[in-house]
């Protein structure tokens, strides 16, 4: 029995060490996050919060636009270009910090004639500028985080985010206590600020442990004209997997009313939860697929165990705390909100295929086919939630919602079940490493099961 745990985690340990590190920083991002909010309720006024609050989810959401594709591509291509992790990577955080600050730029001189409320975006030179740099530093840390788990470094992702997390968590009660002005711009450097340390401070360490030169590091913008349209296909495929989501609560908004949003959107916020393993593993599976196609299928069968497994765990909290959880917001959100919760909870267990389905389309190179039934899968999933809101309320677009996913997962359960079956052992010789996976332990079980001539290449390149 110890002797098959042990092989168990040998085989497994970096997918699973990769998939931890990305629900250790949701934690943390939560955690710390509520803290972050909670000291400039405290300390700012509630005008600064409003639009503090606006300013930094235009920030994320711009970054997340701004992204092109990049982050998700350089996770398939890091593995499979032995060497040139550096230049690739300096060339991407070059390009998409300078999309998201031409964009911020934009934006904050047009969001302003839309909404008095942001009109201090452009108040002044510095203040456009000041929104500009801190879109393009988000962008940069987005792509950045994703680069780390296609390195397998889940660890370096790890840290920067606490280093974040708690770089803009000390700027903000510094500023809160020490300065008079405390407008909603002050609130945003900090978070700002938070993100260019962590940049700078990962920097430093690459520097300092010497893996990276400066030459290496030179940017391959041939890169961008050769892989530009297949990062195109990754950031169409990432819009129409985020797009319902961030459609719901719009749905919700128009099609009922903005109180009934209240309590559907901490509904939608807190059955996050249940999604947070199964996707991590996902994108770990993604990573470790992108760089062993040859393990694919025992790496997406373990996947969906674990997944289902924990996403069953889960469920069963919601079904008999979702009360108490929506109690703590207040006693309208359990009322309203309780079934919502819990149907949302229960689509996590069909969104599994469709998650393991994206994944596989990536890694097999086949994201120009799946475009198409993911657009459809949109449209699906809001048609069905519209309707279900105009039946039943929240509940019914919930429902409605769940309803199109199992539809989906259904339509794409054949694609998985091609993957995963089982069809033959793998050899010793199918085992072996093809690519070097940035971590120290995993890779010296990788040297293990390399050949002599493997192993030497594999040291002519840094670790992340």
């Amino acid at each position: 029995m110890r002797t098959f745990l042990y092989q168990w985690i040998k085989t497994n340990g970096v997918m699973l060490f990769n998939a931890g590190s990305l629900v250790a920083t949701f934690i943390v991002k939560s955690g710390l996050g509520f803290a972050y909010w909670w000291v400039a309720a405290r300390q700012f006024s509630p005008e600064a919060v409003g639009f503090a609050s606006a300013a930094v989810s235009g920030m994320t959401l711009l970054g997340t636009l701004c992204m092109l594709g990049s982050g998700t591509l350089l996770i398939r291509e890091l593995p499979r270009q032995p060497g040139q992790e550096a230049a690739l990577l300096t060339t991407a955080l070059l390009m998409v910090g300078a999309v998201g600050g031409c964009i911020g730029l934009l934006f904050a001189f047009t969001m302003p004639f839309l909404s008095a409320d942001l009109h201090p975006l452009r108040a002044s030179a510095q203040s456009v500028t000041f929104f500009a740099v801190g879109v393009s530093l988000a962008t940069v840390n987005l792509v950045l985080d994703q680069a780390l788990i296609g390195l397998l470094r889940g660890d370096l992702q790890l840290w920067r985010n606490i280093l974040f997390a708690g770089a803009k968590l000390v700027a903000l009660s510094v500023a809160g206590f020490w300065l008079l002005q405390r407008g909603g711009l002050v609130i945003y450097a900090t978070w700002a600020l938070g993100d260019a340390f962590s940049l700078v401070a990962l920097a430093g360490f690459a520097v300092l442990k010497g893996k990276w030169t400066v030459r290496k590091t030179f940017p391959l913008w041939g890169w961008v004209r050769k892989l530009g349209p297949s990062a195109l296909q990754h950031h169409l495929l990432n819009l129409l997997l985020i797009g319902p989501n961030l459609a719901l609560p719009v749905l919700v908004t128009v099609l009922i009313s903005a109180t009934m949003n209240a309590w559907f959107y901490v509904a939608f916020l807190l059955a996050d939860v249940v999604y947070v393993i199964p996707q991590a593993l996902v994108t770990a599976l993604y990573a470790v697929g992108s760089a062993r196609p040859n393990v694919l299928a025992r790496k997406a069968r373990l996947t969906l165990v674990l997944a289902v497994v924990t996403t069953v765990f889960a469920n069963g909290i919601l079904l008999f705390g979702s009360r108490q959880l929506l109690t703590l917001f207040g006693p309208g959100y359990a009322e309203q909100g309780v079934w919502s919760l819990r149907i949302l909870g229960l689509g996590a267990i069909p969104f599994l295929i469709k998650d393991h389905y994206v994944a596989i389309c990536r890694i097999q190179d086949r994201i120009a086919r799946a475009l198409l039934p993911l657009a459809g899968s949109a449209f699906l999933e809001l048609g069905i939630a519209a309707l279900g809101a105009r039946l039943g309320g929240i509940s019914g677009l919930s429902l409605g919602w769940v309803i199109a996913v199992c539809i989906e997962a259904l339509l794409m359960s054949g694609t998985v079940y091609k993957t995963i079956r089982p069809i033959s052992t793998p050899t010793d010789q199918d085992q072996r490493q093809p690519y070097h996976l940035y971590h120290d332990e995993a890779s010296a079980i990788e040297r293990d099961q390399m050949p002599q001539n493997a192993i030497q290449e594999s040291t002519n390149y840094p670790k992340g």
